[in-house]
């Protein structure tokens, strides 16, 4: 932010920051109350109607989660869908934005134009879960991630950042023998870090965080990914469909909630600082030009 040196100036910064820490605290205290829940216990989450740190920490709603059976393989299963998404849609997306990079290739504005149309037209609900069933591809993970492989969004920004590198790069390459693959992978990828990154982490954040795609492609629950988990917890009080417990203990309910919530929302939060650094610079490379 711009620092003003006149009266008028630094009272509108002041403005600027008190409003933009009201607007942080308000977007925190949610998340802040939530995982306090998590530590709480069962009786000071009925007794207290809001906190921010529990009066006395219990890892009981923990203890549950990581002990069932089911939660472990929601868990397991997402991670698993992401890591694998995510490498899939990055290779799909940067081997068609290549060829699509080059001005001479042979039909491209033609590819470029059906690129677009998609973007602002998709097929709709009902006609991708069709073509998905016409594959065999239900109740797989593969549903979760072919579908969504190529974000025509992402194709345009990266192939709009190959556009601009500069054409002496591959020129050179060429000269000393270099093949196409060879060119993708051994200069434009490594020259790419930044806007890979941003986009990992756009896929990854998706994929981690798709409700929609289970619920309408994977019928069986033991395949279930951890949102879809997280769901059956949140939306019914009957936490003995969830996993295997025993009839003689009483799972504190609202802890658990809480607790599969944070779980489901940490990974991504530890995860985004690493690419943080990537992420501005990321997110304008490739996308001032056409």
């Amino acid at each position: 932010m711009k620092i003003h040196n006149t009266t008028g100036g630094r009272i509108f910064d002041a403005a600027n920051y008190v409003f933009l820490s009201l607007i942080g605290i308000i977007t925190l205290l949610p998340f802040i109350y939530v995982f306090a829940g998590s530590f709480a216990t069962e009786a000071e989450i009925t007794r207290r109607a809001f906190f921010v740190w529990p009066e006395q920490f219990s890892m009981g709603a923990y203890e549950y989660i990581f002990s069932t059976p089911a939660f472990i393989r929601a868990l397991v299963t997402t991670v698993l869908v992401t890591a694998v998404g995510t490498v899939v849609q990055l290779i799909l997306t940067v081997t068609m934005a290549y060829p699509l990079a080059k001005r001479n290739l042979r039909g491209r504005q033609l590819i470029m134009s059906l690129v677009v149309f998609a973007m602002v037209f998709s097929g709709g609900m009902i006609p991708t879960f069709l073509l998905v069933k016409d594959l065999g591809l239900l109740n797989s993970y593969w549903a979760l991630i072919l579908p969504a492989a190529i974000n025509p969004f992402s194709l345009i920004i990266i192939k709009n950042f190959f556009q601009e590198l500069p054409a002496e790069l591959e020129e050179s390459a060429k000269m000393d023998g270099a093949t196409e693959v060879g060119i993708l992978w051994r200069i434009l990828l490594p020259l790419s870090k930044p806007v890979l990154a941003t986009f990992a982490l756009f896929y990854a954040v998706g994929i981690w965080n798709d409700f929609m795609s289970p619920l309408l492609y994977l019928s069986d629950n033991s395949k279930w990914t951890l949102q879809m988990y997280l769901r059956q917890v949140t939306a019914s009080s009957d936490l003995l469909g969830t996993g295997n417990v025993d009839p003689n203990y009483i799972p504190p309910e609202q802890g658990i909630k809480f607790a599969v919530i944070v779980v489901a929302t940490l990974p991504i939060l530890i995860f985004y600082p690493f690419l943080q650094k990537h992420f501005a610079k990321g997110m304008l490379i490739g996308s001032v030009k056409g």
